[in-house]
């Protein structure tokens, strides 16, 4: 027997409801253009403040420019004067110098305040916020406080040392280019351990549980544990940390310019120290701008050199 099937009628293709469409957006209200709102702020702070005063110090390095009167070109002459600027020699000497002390003794010291805190235990949480909390203080007040701190006529430490019996005689903290040296070492272990601490601990706590557990089931020591787990495992932290950690250092300005003002005998000039001194002591800004893009250059060179390296070393690819 066959059937027929009934023809959809008039009736029914009216009956059926048709199909809803959103209503468009204005074009003031597109994704595109709240994008470009949200953004534009910080679009706007980013050149005013970066790369307005990067191409004006690009330009000032071209030209003879004194703190008053007109500038006049005179490229490449503050370039060729780089290489005969003894200060800037010795600057780029010691600034090498202090930053791989720094980073050596700086990423020690976070790694091993991350180690101890990073179980919970009774006093963890006061513990945190005591090794955090010299971070909280502004580098320059930190600088002054030191200088305070190791100063003969006015600070604690001389007094204490001799009635401790340690020592007969003041120390000359900031007197010597050595304890120079090693006092504003100890402003700055002092000041940012807590902060690379803190970058260590996130890495350290986005360890799953479960691969310690299964460790210590397989019966691994700690040392095993620590070299075989933790350190490969901590790899993406230790690399921020040492990218903050050198580019800081070059950079070194604060400490120097309040804690040591560059001495004794210019023993303790940062690269970034000599450039102030080359604008506002010698009134000289286009040599001092000559010293800035260089430095901005080596700087850029050594950041993707150390990101290539640190890279391969996380695992990230060869490029």
């Amino acid at each position: 027997m066959n059937t027929v099937t009934p023809a959809p009628s008039a009736a029914d293709d009216t009956a059926r409801p048709a199909p809803v469409r959103a209503p468009r957006r204005p074009w003031w209200r597109s994704r595109a253009l709240v994008g470009l709102a949200y953004a534009s702020p910080t679009a706007v702070i980013v050149v005013v403040l970066f790369l307005v005063p990067l191409v004006m110090v690009f330009w000032m390095s071209l030209n003879r420019w004194p703190l008053l009167g007109n500038p006049t070109m005179n490229f490449p002459a503050d370039y060729t004067r780089v290489g005969d600027n003894d200060l800037f020699r010795d600057s780029v000497w010691f600034t090498l110098k202090y930053t791989l002390i720094i980073t050596v003794l700086l990423s020690g010291a976070a790694l091993g305040l991350a180690l101890l805190v990073q179980e919970r235990r009774p006093g963890t949480g006061f513990y945190r916020t005591a090794f955090f909390l010299p971070c909280a203080l502004g580098f320059a007040s930190a600088s002054l406080l030191f200088y305070g701190f190791f100063s003969n006529s006015i600070g604690p430490l001389d007094p204490m040392l001799r009635g401790l019996g340690i020592v007969d005689e003041p120390v000359a903290w900031i007197g010597t280019p050595g304890m120079a040296l090693f006092s504003t070492i100890t402003l700055v272990l002092w000041r940012f351990a807590g902060f690379n601490m803190l970058i260590l601990l996130t890495g350290l706590q986005s360890i799953p549980v479960e691969v310690y557990e299964a460790a210590r089931v397989d019966g691994a020591s700690r040392r095993r544990v620590f070299l075989h787990i933790t350190l490969p495992l901590l790899r993406p932290a230790i690399a921020l940390m040492l990218v903050l950690t050198v580019t800081g250092s070059l950079l070194a300005f604060d400490q120097f310019f309040i804690f040591t003002q560059g001495g004794p005998d210019n023993s303790t000039l940062s690269m970034v120290m000599v450039i102030y001194r080359e604008a506002f002591f010698r009134f000289d800004l286009g040599s001092a701008a000559a010293l800035s893009v260089v430095v901005l250059g080596v700087l850029v060179v050594l950041n993707l050199l150390q990101l290539r390296v640190l890279r391969r070393w996380t695992g990230g690819g060869t490029t």
